[in-house]
């Protein structure tokens, strides 16, 4: 008997060893793919995707790697439930800091956590109210960040860094990029060549220029987008119509073109006329 249990150790262990390689393979793709939806995920919000394939919205692109990203994120914490030597439940890993959890597993169960609940709440926009889906959509850019928190502290603890530090430094950086460029001013996107110049305020181009805008009602989804990006131009109500200012003024032109390229649908057509 006594010669058994050092043998059956052994296998255990290789077992679990084999376990954790899935789990940090599956880790790594998560990881791969949380950045790469986060990226595509602003390129079309933005338009900029239109701008650099010269297609439409391509807004199925940034579910399949929202769904990838999920997937390889569930088989990585599905893993740990499968090693024998060790304390790790299906509770431990649904609930944050049960029986002295980490401070880092809690990071990744919380940021796994909410990026199913954004796919649940995705599949039912259409049920809900679309300003309210938008803003918890909006908590994707909190859960990417703290779940890439615990994979650079995970990759610390497991003695990984060394490996990971130029790979995934290198997928982070364009990923916190654009994230930060979706929230800056357009002015601050203009002076740095992200975006075009709004007609009028250019030297030479007339200041009287007006601006009709349409929205093709057909088209529209009423994803809300547009009301994020010019809340003084389009405004979703209650009984979930869109309505918005068909004649905005001067002040609001730079709001309404970054509302028309970011439209999923291309769905808001502007007209310049003059006065």
């Amino acid at each position: 008997m006594s010669s058994q249990i050092p043998l059956l150790v052994a296998q255990s262990s290789e077992f679990d060893s084999g376990v954790k390689k899935m789990a940090q393979l599956s880790a790594r793709l998560a990881y791969v793919m949380m950045c790469a939806t986060l990226s595509w995920g602003v390129l079309i919000a933005t338009g900029w995707a239109e701008k650099l394939t010269g297609r439409e919205g391509l807004k199925n692109g940034h579910m399949v790697l929202a769904s990838l990203a999920i997937a390889f994120g569930c088989i990585h914490a599905f893993a740990f439930t499968l090693i024998q030597i060790g304390t790790f439940s299906f509770i431990k890993l649904v609930l944050p800091f049960v029986d002295g959890g980490l401070f880092r597993h809690a990071l990744g169960i919380l940021g796994l956590e909410v990026m199913l609940a954004i796919a649940v709440l995705a599949s039912m926009r259409h049920k809900v109210f679309y300003r309210k889906w938008l803003r918890f959509h909006q908590t994707a850019y909190i859960a990417v960040t703290i779940t890439v928190v615990h994979s650079w502290f995970g990759a610390i603890a497991n003695g990984n860094l060394s490996v990971l530090w130029l790979a995934g430094l290198t997928v982070l950086v364009p990923t916190a990029t654009l994230a930060l460029a979706r929230f800056l001013p357009p002015e601050v996107l203009q002076r740095i060549g992200m975006l075009d110049s709004e007609r009028g305020k250019e030297p030479g181009v007339g200041e009287g220029d007006a601006m009709d805008v349409s929205v093709n009602n057909e088209k529209c989804h009423r994803y809300g987008t547009c009301q994020a990006e010019a809340p003084d131009v389009f405004q979703l109500i209650e009984d979930n119509r869109l309505t918005y200012n068909r004649r905005p003024p001067e002040e609001h032109f730079a709001q309404a073109r970054a509302a028309q390229r970011a439209c999923p649908m291309r769905a808001i057509e502007i007209r310049e006329r003059v006065k």
